[in-house]
């Protein structure tokens, strides 16, 4: 592992350097991102953007290594004031970049916090910190303030992260480097699989982490999952070096750090799954009410909202509007235990709904700030459904040109935005302009803005436009 991931063969000549165990280290040699597009293949996406013929995952060779044990064992879990001024010492006095993972228990628990949080460092071996008894790792922070933190899916874990004081400097996410190299799957066992030959177990991805004691069998899993973090690092920085993509993630890693947390959605509610389903303003005010009940004793009980009442059961309630606990306890989603224990609550959302006057009713849409959806264009704006065409079909080519998701090498939603509201004159600098105003990158634009610019005039020559 390290720089190169054929290095894995010489793992086992020196476990220091490395970090792999002699009787781990002799994992098969895999194919890396950077030989993949050299033989020109074009790797699938799980998103259908991409047709791939060969990749990572088919190369043939050896079966990947079960990777059953962290190195130095399974590090007792950190839930008090010494223990974690004795994490901060070591990782202070290590080196190199730190591996971070963070465990939720989403689908349990009210909100997004951390429940337990890993760390790996060179120097400094494997940490597992309670954030519950440890809530303010801020000195934490404050030490690792010059270093490099390696996340995978950074966007998944640096909210919560922050709630508890850490705060990367600078980043280096792996699964967003698997996307710009093109890997068909980049969850964490896939890439370590396919990059560093080892299998991860991934058996307790979807636990109830706010669990204590946690057993011990989630706390190797937990430690394992930051156990190879930064060899994968070191091997896709090599990938992207030697793709010429190096300098693309650095800026997307930046531009992650420089994105300020999103603001509160307006009307949450309206995200209810099956809401389409409701079709008068009455019934959209009783899945608000209920909809804020059920939030308001989700909170109080810090409970994930759908195991005190599913989504289903908010639609059911306002299309039947039940006056009485029998016509309640006869709708066929109200028939769990945590549905019925809070009746009472249902029953009072659904009449207050109900009492509500005419003007009180939530609009049936809201106005977007964006364009309308696509599939309105034809009839809406004709022009704008012919340039978002070509602007889809130019990111798409250019895409697969350079083995990436169209999604990374530009987002849909400011495709659709310089199709809806293009620049006033069809130029790579006019284009180039709106795209960063939309938040692009400079490698995004670089790439993008001249040949869109052509799409565009294209059309306008045909005039289509």
């Amino acid at each position: 592992m390290g720089s190169e991931a054929s290095e894995t063969e010489a793992a086992g000549e020196n476990t220091e350097t490395v970090g792999v165990s002699e009787t781990r280290a002799t994992g098969p040699e895999r194919g890396t991102g950077a030989e993949k597009q050299s033989a020109g293949t074009s790797p699938e996406r799980d998103a259908g953007s991409l047709e791939q013929d060969a990749g990572p995952e088919q190369d043939a060779g050896p079966p990947a290594v079960p990777l059953l044990e962290p190195r130095e064992g399974v590090p007792d879990v950190v839930a008090d004031a010494a223990g974690l001024e004795r994490v901060i010492a070591a990782f202070a006095a290590g080196t190199g970049p730190v591996a971070v993972d963070a465990e939720r228990a989403s689908g349990y628990r009210y909100g997004q916090r951390a429940y337990l949080i890993q760390l790996r460092r060179a120097g400094a071996g494997t940490a597992l910190i309670d954030p519950v008894g440890c809530p303010d790792l801020s000195a934490l922070d404050a030490a690792l303030a010059d270093a490099e933190l390696v996340l995978h899916a950074a966007n998944q874990d640096l909210p919560c992260l922050a709630e508890v004081g850490l705060v990367p400097r600078r980043l280096f996410d792996t699964e967003l480097a698997g996307r710009l190299l093109g890997y068909p799957r980049v969850g964490l066992g896939s890439m370590v699989e396919n990059v560093l030959g080892f299998l991860l177990e991934k058996g307790h991805s979807a636990a109830d982490w706010s669990t204590r004691p946690l057993p011990d069998d989630w706390l190797r899993y937990a430690a394992l999952d930051v156990e190879l973090l930064v060899e994968l690092r070191d091997a896709l920085e090599a990938e992207l070096e030697a793709a010429g993509k190096l300098a693309w993630a650095l800026e997307e890693f930046a531009a992650i750090l420089a994105t300020p947390p999103k603001p509160p959605r307006a009307d949450p509610w309206r995200r209810t799954s099956g809401i389409h389903r409701v079709r008068n303003r009455r019934a959209l005010a009783t899945v608000r009410e209920v909809w804020e009940a059920r939030d308001k004793i989700a909170r109080e009980r810090d409970l994930s909202p759908g195991r005190v009442l599913q989504d289903a059961a908010i639609v059911e309630l306002a299309l039947k509007a039940p006056k009485t606990p029998a016509e309640l306890q006869a709708l066929p989603t109200m028939r769990g235990r945590g549905a019925r224990r809070h009746q009472s609550a249902w029953l009072r959302a659904v009449s207050r709904a109900r009492g509500l006057s005419d003007r009180e009713l939530p609009e049936a849409n809201l106005p977007g700030d964006g364009p309308p959806p696509a599939h309105r264009w034809a009839d809406r704006d004709p022009e704008a459904a012919k340039r978002l065409t070509a602007a889809r079909a130019v990111v798409a080519a250019l895409a697969e040109e350079h083995a990436m998701p169209s999604e990374n090498l530009m987002q849909p939603d400011s495709v659709r935005r310089l199709a809806w509201t293009p620049p006033d004159e069809a130029s790579a600098s006019a284009v180039g302009a709106a795209l960063t105003a939309l938040g692009a990158r400079r490698w995004q634009v670089e790439l993008t803005a001249q040949p869109l610019a052509r799409a565009f005039l294209r059309l306008e020559y045909k005039g289509e436009v």
